[in-house]
């Protein structure tokens, strides 16, 4: 690989690279994992890495591309978070329970990375089924923000995030319940985004909460997010809720959206919760460079201090519902015992962390007997609210423009002993989820400590060209590359 490193690289301008012949498919991958060796020790965002396989398929890619075969990631390094599966290659989901599993098919978005030529080179760490907000919960080990060692990479996609965020591969696979890809993005500095539901089969997705899952891409530009998202979108009929809408380029959409002028939403319970004044600042600091081109409204999302609450009873009661699977009878750990509930008792209370139990327990409990009206029917008439609160917002504005966290990355341990803090790290990305609606997290700065800040964009449902117009604009205009101290050392 010529003087080029792969710090200069995004997925855009490593393809016309690869086109031109300027680079071979085999120097990207063989550059990535040499990064990989370089920081991961320290960054630890994967669980498995395929090496020996990605530099036959870099090699295939390169033979593709002399026969003159295409695909819009050929050749492309890219990284999957562990809730994903790969067919023949480990799925744990970052927990005891599923260590040695083996996935026996593949998910859809898999299939169609490979369709588009893209080079698979691992799998990234998590919070333990995808359950946290920092990737603390991990039962192997904490990913660390490659900004700051001391501080996390958010959650439950930090691994995807951080991968992203140092260059090893050029982008990612995460997904995103209630925040757990724009919460990392933000973090680490990267774009991430959140599509609507069902606009990205869930099949192969080890499910968390069914509702509220979505699988989302990592990218270090708005473009090369409007790339992967492409591949991966469109109806699938392995998933009963894909969504049946057609899928533009959203490339060449950005490309022509770049003059367009929208009414831009600033929901003011949003901007009047408690968070970091820099965040804050850096937020205003935008809203006035798009005032010159752009309406600004305020609108009200009256239902907004709800969701908090309201997503920590739906979402435990599906993730109850989802791993009482995990028994050890059908796969996975099984502890043996001399009685089957003893087997049980003993393979979950080994399998499972304590914030996996915690939620089961809550999910639990609120579709009890006697509990389930007072609880999780009463959530679920909120969450109605919540979307109509978005539903008439969008009837006055295009787009609505928000923070992605009321703080910097935090240190890791500091929210660890204490759930409640650790949920409100999520509050201003889990009314997205409720209420199915795409979100995405863009970079606009550094605070004062050097750390990154994220803006995030939320759209109307399917309205992901909205969204990645608005996000190219803003990029364009702040005109800054957010590369990790790690990277210059």
């Amino acid at each position: 690989m010529k003087s080029t490193t792969l710090t200069e690289f995004t997925i855009k301008n490593a393809l016309e690279m690869l086109e031109k012949g300027e680079i071979s498919s085999v120097e990207l991958v063989e550059e990535t994992f040499n990064q990989i060796k370089r920081f991961d020790p320290e960054v630890k965002a994967f669980l498995h890495l395929f090496e020996e396989e990605a530099l036959l398929k870099a090699k295939a890619a390169d033979e593709k591309r002399k026969k003159g075969e295409k695909g819009s990631l050929l050749g492309i390094p890219l990284s999957i978070k562990d809730n994903i599966c790969i067919k023949g290659y480990p799925t744990t989901c970052a927990s005891k329970i599923l260590e040695n599993f083996i996935a026996p098919y593949e998910a859809t978005v898999v299939e169609k990375l490979k369709a588009e030529g893209a080079v698979l080179i691992g799998k990234t760490n998590l919070d333990e089924f995808a359950m946290g907000s920092s990737t603390e919960n991990s039962a192997f080990f904490p990913t660390r923000n490659p900004w700051d060692l001391e501080r996390v990479p958010g959650g439950s996609s930090g691994g995807s995030a951080a991968a992203v965020a140092v260059r090893m591969g050029l982008g990612s696979l995460g997904s995103d319940t209630g925040g757990s890809i724009r919460q990392p993005a933000a973090f680490c500095g990267v774009v991430g985004l959140k599509p609507t539901y069902g606009l990205v089969s869930r099949y192969g997705l080890v499910a968390f909460a069914s509702s509220l899952d979505q699988i989302g891409p990592f990218g270090l530009t708005v473009e090369d997010t409007a790339i992967l998202l492409k591949a991966i979108a469109g109806k699938d009929e392995k998933d009963s809720t894909s969504a049946a809408v057609s899928i533009p380029d959203y490339l060449q959409v950005i490309h022509q959206n770049e003059k367009t002028k929208f009414t831009i939403g600033l929901p003011k319970e949003y901007l009047q919760t408690e968070m970091d004044p820099e965040i804050k600042q850096k937020i205003e600091e935008v809203v006035n460079l798009l005032r010159k081109t752009h309406e600004i409204k305020e609108v009200s999302l009256p239902h907004t201090p709800y969701a908090v609450a309201t997503y920590y009873i739906i979402a435990p009661a599906e993730a109850s519902s989802n791993l009482a699977r995990y028994d050890g009878v059908k796969y996975g750990l099984r502890v043996e015992s001399t009685n089957l509930i003893d087997m049980y008792k003993k393979t979950r209370a080994k399998g499972f962390g304590k914030e996996v139990k915690r939620r089961i327990m809550i999910g639990t409990y609120a579709l009890s007997a006697g509990y389930y009206d007072a609880f999780y029917l009463k959530a679920s008439k909120v969450r109605t609210l919540i979307l109509r609160d978005f539903l008439e917002a969008f009837k006055q504005v295009d787009l609505l423009i928000t923070p992605v966290t009321p703080t910097p990355p935090f240190r890791i341990g500091e929210k660890i002993t204490d759930p409640l803090q650790m949920y409100l790290s999520d509050i201003f990305t889990i009314p997205v989820n409720l209420a199915g609606l795409p979100g995405i997290s863009l970079p606009i700065g550094l605070n004062s400590e050097g750390l990154p800040i994220g803006l995030q964009i939320i759209g109307p449902h399917f309205r992901e060209d909205l969204l990645l117009s608005l996000a190219y604009q803003i990029e364009k205009m702040i005109d800054q590359r957010f590369i990790p101290p790690l990277l210059k050392n």
